[in-house]
Formats: structure tokens, sequence, C-alpha cells
């Protein structure tokens, strides 16, 4: 009767949880395609990588040397571009010209206001000689 009272008491499948242990994964890959150098892979699979591109209100931008440039031309704005970089070249020559005229101009601020202090020390050296002659 004891043993019957047992095995009413335990557990239907047993007392304790123990899963199973999980197997030690298998190597991340199996292929030998990482070994390849990049060049061997495009050509075997094809992988020409070209700059990016996307698309955006109708027209197609590629990004090529740090800038993005548009491929799809027409309608008007390829010469407004056009436009835009010849002023652009405009300015940079004239900035680069008042830049060349404001260094001009502080050269010859420097050397005045040398000439100016040289002027002012010889007067105060006249001044100096005519006092001790006195």
């Amino acid at each position: 009767m004891q043993d019957l009272k047992k095995s009413l008491k335990m557990p239907l499948f047993g007392n304790t949880f123990s899963p199973k242990k999980i197997p030690p994964r298998k190597s991340a890959s199996l292929s030998s395609l990482h070994t390849l150098d990049r060049s061997t892979r495009e050509t075997e699979l094809g992988l020409e990588y070209g700059p990016p591109a996307m698309n955006l209100g109708g027209q197609s931008w590629k990004f090529e040397e740090g800038q993005w440039i548009s491929e799809s031309g027409g309608n008007g704005s390829s010469k407004e571009f056009q436009r835009l970089k010849k002023r652009n070249v405009q300015l940079e020559e004239e900035n680069n010209l008042l830049k060349l005229k404001i260094e001009i101009l502080l050269d010859m601020l420097t050397e005045t206001t040398l000439e100016y202090h040289l002027m002012e020390k010889e007067a105060e050296d006249i001044k100096t000689q005519i006092r001790r002659k006195k």
C-alpha cells in the first residue's frame, strides 16, 4: 500500500527539470569564399560595386568623388546647374582677387606704421639731443 502512495506522489515526468544540453555550434562559414581576395570574389561572383545611386524627384543622382552628380539632364535643371557653376567660378576668382587686395593693403599699412614709428623715434631723439645741449 505504501508503494502505491509513493508512486502517486511522484510527478509524471520526473521530479526535476533538466533540459538537454545544446550541442556546440559549427564553424561560422563552411565556404572558402572568405579566403579569396576581393578581386577574385568580384570575378567569381559578379559583385561589381559601382558608386551609390538614388532617384529623387524623377532625377537620378550618383555619388562620385565626394559629390552627388545628376545623371539625368534635359528639363532645364542642367542649364541652371551650368549657369550656377559658371557663377561660382566667377565668384571664386573675385574672392581670390579681393583676398590679394587685402593682403597688399595690410602690407602697405604695416610699412606706413613702421615709417611713422621710425619718424617718431627720430623726432624724440632730436628733442633729447637739443635738451642735452642746453
